[in-house]
């Protein structure tokens, strides 16, 4: 069975719990992640969406985009960005920034840094792409 980590948000109202199962982790230079988050980037991992559970707060949620299918979800009372659902509902991707506990993976590479922001230089090694990871 699977280690599990948590989760929350800057005020503490929506909690989550994930397993330490991550697929693959990046830092994602575009636009939307980084209004999103207010940084440079986006340090995130990547799992299967059912995966993670809410433990906490459902009802301070704040979906931004399709509920359906892709969308942001941040909690209304703190504004945190809480994970992205993406891939047609299929996985998240959690702001490692979020989680209380430390996961097993690192970020493997840089993506979208064909957008990345000006002022910030990338000093190590890792891969990087212009958009996605190819």
């Amino acid at each position: 069975m699977a280690r599990k980590l948590s989760g929350k948000c800057l005020c503490g109202a929506v909690q989550y719990a994930v397993a330490d199962e991550f697929i693959y982790a990046a830092n994602c230079h575009c636009s939307n992640c980084r209004r999103s988050t207010g940084s440079a980037f986006k340090p995130f991992a990547g799992i299967e969406r059912a995966k993670l559970n809410l433990t906490n707060g459902a009802r301070d949620l704040l979906i931004f985009g399709d509920e359906s299918a892709d969308h942001d979800t941040h909690c209304k009372l703190c504004g945190s960005l809480l994970y992205s659902v993406v891939r047609e509902g299929a996985f998240a991707h959690v702001p490692m920034g979020t989680l209380v506990d430390d996961p097993a993976i690192r970020p493997t590479m840089h993506i979208f840094v064909g957008s990345k922001a000006a002022w910030f230089t990338i000093t190590d090694d890792l891969p990087r792409f212009e958009e996605h990871a190819t």
